[in-house]
């Protein structure tokens, strides 16, 4: 999603780095797990990814779609112990544009 690229490039390079290979392995086909990924509780084969940098605590949202294919539906930087319900909901719309 163009929206998620934006988002994603105000990452720290690090963090940038560390979201590709995570990329990489699931377009390969692999599964990755807690810490690295987590199931998000939004829908159906929708996960986070966990990422960590000095500068802080980074997400990415998500969404496992027919085949294989990966959307990502969501980024940011995690400011609060708890993803906020903005964070989520944001989530939850840009699914239904992948997942009508």
């Amino acid at each position: 999603m163009k929206a998620c690229r934006k988002e994603i490039e105000t990452f720290p390079e690090e963090i940038r780095g560390d979201l590709a290979d995570a990329l990489a392995r699931l377009d390969a086909g692999l599964t990755l797990s807690i810490p690295l990924s987590r199931p998000m509780p939004i829908g159906q084969g929708v996960h986070e990814l966990r990422l960590k940098a000095r500068s802080g605590a980074y997400r990415v949202v998500y969404a496992l779609v027919r085949h294989g294919t990966v959307h990502v539906l969501h980024a940011f930087k995690k400011t609060t112990k708890k993803i906020s319900a903005r964070n989520l909901e944001l989530a939850r719309k840009r699914l239904k544009e992948v997942r009508p």
